[in-house]
């Protein structure tokens, strides 16, 4: 009976840390797959997302596509958010209905234009929810644009309206109708402009793997 007693005690104990350390592996995920905190300044971006910055950079080695265009373009798009989606149309004004498209992820990419991305590059098993997988999409991308329509892959104002509106759309110029849009890509270029001159400042550090923070 004591036996029984103290093994029971024994259980009980043992189950406690296995639970903690559980939520704790669960609570790191959760931050893991978070928005970076300052979603304005680059190397505050890839201090805390520590591999990302590689991520980008592998991108743009096989692409051509700069980091800070990349950056600029996922800030307009989902914030960094990595299931983002479009916000739902209501219907009667208050009843929750249908999205106004499949766009998902860091790069909001529609269902259609992630399958043209998987057959063209073979990447099948990309996740749009992958930051890996949405700056490489975005590079891929761009390099159509570029191929296509001949914008320079640093131009972050013409090609965020190539992206917004498909290389037909761009080719028709769809946007100039659209005062908004040509604001919001106004908005990705000063973003990109900014980016780039944050990378420049911390990219030795970024680079040598040190830690950008002051402690």
């Amino acid at each position: 009976m004591f036996a029984r007693q103290k093994q029971l005690s024994f259980s009980k104990h043992a189950v406690k840390p296995i639970f903690l350390g559980l939520l704790l592996s669960a609570c790191l995920a959760g931050c893991s797959t978070s928005p970076p905190h300052n979603t304005a300044d680059a190397c505050e971006i890839f201090t805390e997302k520590d591999d990302w910055y590689e991520a980008s950079q592998d991108a743009y080695k096989k692409w051509g596509v700069p980091i800070h265009v990349q950056l600029a373009i996922i800030h307009q798009e989902s914030r960094f958010k990595q299931d983002a989606k479009p916000p739902r149309d209501k219907l009667f004004w208050f009843i929750p209905w249908f999205r106004k498209s499949s766009a998902y992820g860091y790069a909001q990419v529609k269902d259609s234009t992630w399958d043209w991305y998987k057959e063209k590059t073979g990447n099948r098993w990309a996740d749009r929810d992958d930051y890996e997988d949405a700056v490489d999409f975005i590079g891929w991308y761009a390099n159509v644009t570029h191929d296509k329509l001949g914008i320079s892959k640093w131009d972050a104002y013409r090609q965020y309206l190539a992206y917004h509106e498909g290389h037909g759309g761009y080719q028709q110029g769809t946007y100039k109708k659209k005062a908004w849009l040509i604001q919001v890509a106004r908005k990705v270029e000063n973003n990109a402009k900014r980016y780039r001159a944050q990378i420049a400042a911390c990219k030795d550090k970024l680079e040598s793997g040190w830690s950008l923070w002051p402690f």
